[in-house]
């Protein structure tokens, strides 16, 4: 499912994400944005998503989305439950999500981000 374009998941208004975004863009990266709240994510970009981490990673336990949610759906978590819960409330996924490659990062730390497209200093 990797392409050769990076995407960068999140939501616009998130502190992080603006963080991310501004890193990206000073360091000269092509990238496609996808605001998951409003344009939400399809099942099968969340199961690939799923294939290169767990669902314990990929959600975000300390966000208001997680804590929400009845201790049933946050017990017990599988591929199948982690997917429909994300479907359903996609700002459970922790932000920013980076696709590159065949990889995929949460969170963002502009040290990872400079590693990641060779960049020998932060912008």
């Amino acid at each position: 499912m990797a392409t050769d374009v990076i995407h960068i998941y999140g939501i616009k208004n998130c502190d992080t994400m603006k963080k991310a975004l501004v890193w990206l863009t000073n360091s000269g990266i092509d990238f496609v944005f996808h605001d998951y709240k409003k344009e939400g994510v399809d099942a099968d970009r969340i199961r690939y998503w799923l294939t290169l981490t767990q669902p314990e990673d990929l959600i975000n336990r300390r966000g208001t989305s997680w804590r929400k949610l009845s201790e049933e759906a946050r017990s017990n978590l599988t591929q199948d439950s982690a997917t429909q819960l994300i479907i359903d409330n996609p700002s459970l996924v922790k932000r920013p999500l980076l696709e590159l490659g065949d990889e995929v990062y949460l969170g963002f730390k502009p040290e990872l981000y400079s590693s990641l497209f060779n960049l020998s200093q932060n912008p």
